[in-house]
């Protein structure tokens, strides 16, 4: 009778063990929910809307194709960018995924991804002063619009540029930029490339002085299963070629990091 009673109490704690994993595990949050909840800004190549209104975009049709894994729904929600971690915390969203660069701030307070492109943080001035303006230490005097909490705020301040204005987002900085109220912006160069220069919406624009390199990745919740799973399915997308043929499709194919 105490063999059984010990073996009975023994499966008791197996099933206590793993209900209490199971309630730790992202993944099986998201899968319960029937939903991957995707955190984004308005950022073009990477998560912008068609002219239907739907979300697109190298980052957007990556979460689309890794929801689909995971057998839920993709939702896309437009954040705060300076408020992302606190989005997570909250279960508002469940997943940073819009071009963000693997800082160590980002890296210390969410379970990040592998990285998966390059980038660089430029400078964006009116295409007809360009030429003043090839080198870090002939723009540090501007005026800078800059998307608050954003790697190109951190670049600008590590060096030291004290005029800057803070805005919602890169394409307010833009706006800024082309408006003339601020001298130029700092952007992520994958924007700059799409949004700047002939045949975009900004053709009077261009960038000149790369002020740094970095790396893309995407962002959970510190601790989550479900960064694993994200890297698991970006190796296997890889691999496949499917990947890349999301990147050809928006002009970064070159930017990408093997998996």
């Amino acid at each position: 009778m105490k063999r059984i009673f010990a073996m009975m109490m023994v499966l008791v704690l197996m099933l206590v063990t793993a209900a209490f994993a199971e309630a730790d595990s992202d993944l099986a949050y998201v899968q319960a929910n029937g939903k991957l909840v995707v955190g984004i800004t308005d950022f073009e190549p990477m998560d912008y809307k068609d002219e239907n209104g739907e979300w697109i975009g190298f980052d957007a049709d990556l979460a689309k194709a890794f929801a689909a894994s995971l057998g839920v729904e993709v939702e896309f929600v437009e954040i705060d960018w300076d408020n992302k971690i606190m989005e997570l915390d909250n279960k508002s969203i469940d997943v940073v995924w819009n071009g963000m660069t693997l800082t160590e701030d980002v890296q210390a307070a969410m379970e990040c991804s592998n990285a998966y492109a390059n980038n660089a943080q430029v400078v964006i001035v009116k295409a007809d002063v360009a030429d003043q303006y090839q080198t870090v230490e002939s723009v540090a005097e501007l005026t800078f619009a800059v998307e608050n909490g954003s790697a190109g705020e951190e670049v600008i301040d590590g060096l030291g540029f004290a005029n800057k204005t803070e805005v919602a987002t890169q394409a307010d900085a833009l706006m800024e930029v082309a408006a003339g109220t601020s001298d130029a912006a700092v952007i992520d160069s994958l924007m700059a490339a799409a949004m700047v220069g002939e045949g975009t919406g900004y053709p009077d624009l261009t960038y000149t002085v790369g002020l740094n390199s970095e790396e893309y990745g995407a962002g959970f919740r510190k601790g989550s299963d479900l960064a694993a799973a994200l890297n698991d399915f970006m190796a296997a997308a890889y691999a496949d070629g499917s990947m890349i043929q999301i990147a050809e499709t928006y002009g970064i194919q070159a930017a990408l990091i093997a998996q």
